[in-house]
This record gives structure tokens, C-alpha cells and sequence, in this order.
């Protein structure tokens, strides 16, 4: 079936085939949660190393527990959208990416992002990915501000996140007990105008 339309910028292509919309960039494409990626899903969930830095709670699911929550959560959510990151070169499922808490009246959301397949890890498709989401977020919900929340021991996610334009604006002291010992949960945010101009000074809008 021929794409009926087709929207492009440097990062971002959308494309709405029979309602289905694929987000892709360079290396990755999005597309909608299903539910045959439940037991997928499910072992990323379980995985303690996926979790340890973007869960607060490193509980284990059943099977049953992850089906519901998926069902009820993610697919019949009235203001959250969640998507399978997918390698293009293979069309592997490597994680999850989402929007959530979406506000339309005051146009704002908060983002979330694990990568679940761990060979993935360190070769920049978190950035690729968030840079992507975020594309979609503002040039196409047209939201004026997205944040996020990350652990304070996780040094490499609020490097990126400050790299990609976030800007620190606040934080919830010892409030994660990890390692043997508490941490800040630190909260960030970016504005519309903010990741603009941040793509235009890279040159990628």
C-alpha cells in the first residue's frame, strides 16, 4: 500500500499507512505497541539491568501482571502513546519508548525510554531514539514542553539529556534507595522553542 502521506524533516519521517504512523530516523523506527509484544515486553520488564536505571520499583512480574498492565496501561490509555523501537536494519524490537501524562489543555507530556536488548547499549540509539520522540512531540502534537525524570547516579542519561537541550529544573532528594545507598531522582524538562533551536544550531532542521 502506497503511504497516503509522507512528512519529513532531518530526524523525523512519519508515515500514515492505513492509520498506522512509523516514525523512523537514521537507524530506528517506531511504531505502536501490540499485543503479541507482551512476552517481549515482559522479559525486558523482569530484567534487572534494563531496570535498574529507569525503574524505581525492581519488582517481578508475572506473566499475568505484564499482560494486564499492558492491556490496561499502555494500549487503552486515553493520554499516553508507546512505542516499539525497532532497528531498521534488521526490524528487531530493541525497546520502548513513550509519551506520557499527555496534558493537551496545557500541552505538555513526560517522556520515557528503555532500551531492553542490551547488545544495543552504548552505541547512541538512546539519543537517537529520545531525539526522534521528541521531533515527534513538538513538530507534530505540537506540545510546548516535555520532561523527564532520571536517576542521579546515572551519569550518562543526564549527560545526554543535557547534551539533547534538557535543562535541570529541579530534583527529589534521596528518593531512590539503590546500591546500598539513597540518591536524588532529577527532574528535567525542555520546551518547544528550546529543542528548536537546539536542531538548528546542529544543523539538523
Amino acid at each position: 500500500m502506497k503511504p497516503n502521506t509522507i512528512a519529513k524533516r532531518k530526524e523525523l519521517v512519519i508515515i500514515m499507512i492505513g492509520g498506522t504512523h512509523m516514525l523512523q530516523s537514521d537507524r530506528i523506527q517506531f511504531r505502536k505497541m501490540v499485543s503479541e509484544d507482551i512476552e517481549m515486553y515482559h522479559k525486558w520488564r523482569n530484567d534487572m539491568d534494563v531496570m535498574m536505571t529507569t525503574s524505581p520499583f525492581l519488582d517481578v512480574y508475572s506473566l499475568a501482571e505484564t499482560r494486564d498492565f499492558v492491556e490496561q496501561v499502555i494500549l487503552h490509555s486515553s493520554n499516553s502513546k508507546c512505542y516499539i523501537m525497532e532497528a531498521k536494519a534488521t526490524s528487531m524490537a530493541i525497546g520502548v519508548v513513550s509519551l506520557i501524562n499527555i496534558d493537551a489543555k496545557n500541552q505538555n507530556a513526560e517522556c520515557v525510554i528503555d532500551i531492553g536488548e542490551k547488545e544495543y547499549w552504548g552505541k547512541g540509539y538512546g539519543g537517537e531514539a529520545l531525539r526522534l520522540l521528541l521531533n515527534y512531540a513538538f513538530l507534530e502534537l505540537n506540545l510546548h514542553r516535555v520532561a523527564l525524570k532520571v536517576f542521579s547516579f546515572n551519569e550518562k542519561a543526564v549527560h545526554l539529556y543535557k547534551k539533547l537541550g534538557f535543562k535541570q529544573e529541579g530534583w527529589s532528594r534521596e528518593n531512590l534507595y539503590r546500591y546500598g545507598k539513597w540518591h536524588d531522582v532529577i527532574h528535567m524538562g525542555i520546551l518547544k522553542d528550546e529543542f528548536v533551536e537546539h536542531l538548528s544550531k546542529d544543523n539538523q532542521l
